[in-house]
């Protein structure tokens, strides 16, 4: 394969990835359900748990769904008819920047976890879980959400290794928890009155 084609199929998966990313589900079902903007109060962000927090239990589940899915569609695609491995993880960050700051909701998106959850089903199951005990166990031991998603995203790969997990599973990983670890750096410093909702302080 050319350079040339390389980069042509690098950039459609890559578009595919950020258009997938992009569509602001909390935004719509928020709107849907209670007739609010999602990111007008708590977090500010497009967020499942901000969905909670504003519309409830069931359209955040249908949140969650769906934000997981957009991660998970463009990287299966990738994973099945991209040429070339490394693509996959280019597809895989995209859909989850398209998540953070998406085109079809003014740039102001959620913060990547569940569509780097997504990513991670589609490229290996058992990714997935471990990313969530790591991430659990940040949380649980900074008492921080914020800098625990920081630390998750900088830690998946090392620790999939660890996992003996290598492989399209790993570059996906760095890839996608590279962008998840520099969207939470904007709430380095946030702080937090009810961890596991995300809450500031008032």
């Amino acid at each position: 394969m050319t350079v040339f084609n390389q980069v042509i199929h690098a950039t459609g998966f890559g578009l595919l990835g950020y258009v997938c990313g992009s569509f602001p589900f909390a935004v719509w079902i928020t709107r849907l359900f209670k007739k609010i903007d999602v990111r007008d109060a708590g977090s500010k962000h497009a967020t499942t748990t901000n969905t909670l927090r504003q519309a409830g239990f069931f359209p955040a589940l249908i949140v969650l769904l769906l934000d997981i899915s957009k991660g998970y569609l463009p990287t299966w695609i990738a994973i099945h008819y991209a040429p070339l491995g490394w693509m996959v993880a280019i597809t895989a960050a995209l859909a989850v920047a398209g998540h953070c700051w998406p085109l079809l909701a003014n740039f102001r998106g959620g913060m990547g976890l569940a569509t780097t959850g997504g990513c991670l089903l589609a490229v290996e199951p058992f990714s997935f879980i471990i990313g969530l005990g790591i991430l659990i166990s940040l949380t649980l031991i900074i008492k921080h959400s914020a800098r625990a998603a920081v630390f998750t995203g900088i830690a998946l790969a090392p620790v999939f290794l660890i996992f003996g997990l290598r492989g399209q599973t790993t570059w996906v990983a760095t890839a996608s928890g590279l962008v998840v670890a520099f969207r939470f750096l904007i709430d380095w410093n946030r702080e937090y009155r009810e961890l596991w909702l995300d809450r500031e302080k008032i």
